[in-house]
């Protein structure tokens, strides 16, 4: 085993999560499999570049189609003895849409583990607060005539079971509002563990982060860099001109300040490279600090929102407007 991936893998700080069904911690920083492309050989060659390099928590989902190249991989790292057992990696999928209905739950789980070749995950969310017509999935939108309300309190429900049948060791959700998680916490007898947002110097999530840290739930961060490059991306996180002067005067990088930044937040993050040096600078955030003065420039920084979701609002779906579909908080 690589001695070095393993001490940097140590240096990892972890969370534990508030309704885990057991004592394992989710590392703070995870590699993310959300892609444009559907190239599953370069993702197994990156997952394991990135457990070589220090990397335990893996981020995947039923709509990526990244599961079954992240399952290769996590076998192949397995065989060769990059990790000794399953137990020493955190893996986390989602529900997607057009199976957020209670009946389609677990069978759904259930084929994201066959594709995972994994007897359990760590971490199952519900990837969006709707549903959508059952059987169909064509890419990252949803046709507006497939959009349905979310039956939370059954969807939960069933979520709920799948901890309790140990396929899912916690459950939580992704893109949710202060408004909706509590919506979910009002019935829920397990509640989220984590919710993960878009979150980056340039959208700080500062109501749902106050939120989220009284109710005992983890946010973590998706596209903390702005997913420059990809379909759903933005420049405005990496070519942020106040994130680039803190970057220079500290000798790091734009995206080891952010990174920083969010963990300075509480909060989790989901990173995603296939390049090696920028897999290990990303690692590299958890031995120093942003100043109180590099605090004060980050938090006026204008604020933008990456991803509106406007696919998800209807006039006869259950969101009429953006404003409803994330409760005002924009």
């Amino acid at each position: 085993m690589d001695c070095a991936a393993t001490n940097t893998a140590s240096k990892i700080p972890e969370v534990v999560l508030s309704s885990s069904s057991t004592r394992k911690a989710m590392p703070v920083i995870g590699f993310g499999t959300a892609t444009d492309s559907k190239d599953g050989a370069g993702l197994i060659s990156a997952a394991l570049e990135a457990i070589k390099v220090g990397y335990r928590h893996f981020d995947t989902a039923s709509l990526y189609g990244s599961e079954q190249a992240l399952g290769e991989a996590i076998a192949q790292a397995l065989t060769v003895g990059l990790v000794t057992s399953r137990d020493d990696l955190f893996v986390t999928s989602k529900l997607w849409s057009n199976d957020a209905h209670p009946h389609l739950v677990l069978p759904a789980l259930q084929k994201s583990l066959r594709n995972l070749q994994l007897e359990y995950i760590d971490l199952y969310l519900i990837h969006l607060p709707i549903s959508s017509r059952p059987g169909k999935v064509e890419g990252w939108s949803v046709d507006e005539e497939d959009l349905m309300p979310m039956d939370f309190k059954s969807v939960w429900a069933a979520m709920e079971e799948c901890q309790r049948l140990g396929l899912a060791k916690s459950i939580g959700v992704s893109n949710f509002s202060c408004k909706k998680l509590q919506n979910l916490l009002s019935s829920a007898t397990i509640p989220p563990s984590v919710n993960q947002v878009e979150m980056s110097p340039v959208w700080q999530q500062k109501k749902l982060i106050e939120f989220c840290k009284a109710n005992g739930i983890v946010v973590t961060a998706f596209s903390p860099l702005g997913a420059k490059g990809s379909s759903w991306g933005t420049n405005h996180v990496m070519e942020n001109e106040v994130l680039q002067e803190i970057a220079k005067a500290r000798g790091k990088t734009v995206a080891q300040v952010c990174l920083r930044w969010i963990y300075e937040q509480g909060g989790t993050l989901v990173v995603k490279s296939y390049n090696k040096e920028r897999l290990k600078e990303n690692l590299q955030i958890f031995d120093w600090e942003l100043s109180e003065d590099d605090c004060n420039k980050i938090s006026q920084i204008k604020q933008h929102r990456m991803m509106l979701k406007e696919e998800l609002v209807s006039a006869r779906g259950p969101y009429k407007s953006v404003e409803e579909l994330w409760d005002g908080e924009l």
